[in-house]
């Protein structure tokens, strides 16, 4: 079992920043590609980032592309989501979660656990 825990989400105003952190616990971090996922109310769950269990490859969807930096510590067990210059259509629940696959993967299927969300809220 590997337990996620999101923090760091909040109000920011359009064009702000924040950092979502989500820590691990439980079987050894390295082992496990992390993803970020976001769900905004009425709408399906979209895959936000991804990162190989080393940190060697990353990959984005495109709205976030020069936006969004996905990052991980696999000293502090932890895996990062930068976010910049946020827009509305940026608000919604994110979610990390711990693949098996190592490359990561950007298929919410292919993800074995996941954390209990974090409130990201951007005004206009």
């Amino acid at each position: 079992q590997v337990q996620l825990v999101e923090s760091g989400g909040g109000l920011v105003q359009a064009g702000g920043s924040l950092r979502l952190s989500c820590a691990a616990s439980g079987r050894t971090f390295s082992n496990y590609a992390m993803g970020w996922f976001r769900q905004a109310p009425g709408k399906e769950r979209e895959f936000v980032a991804t990162i190989s269990w080393n940190g060697g490859i990353t990959s984005y969807v495109d709205s976030v592309k020069g936006r969004f930096t996905v990052s991980r510590d696999n000293i502090k067990n932890t895996v990062y989501l930068q976010m910049n210059t946020l827009k509305p259509e940026d608000t919604a629940v994110y979610y990390c979660a711990a693949s098996v696959w190592q490359s990561g993967s950007y298929n919410g299927n292919e993800y074995n656990y996941w954390g209990q969300g974090t409130q990201v809220t951007v005004s206009s």
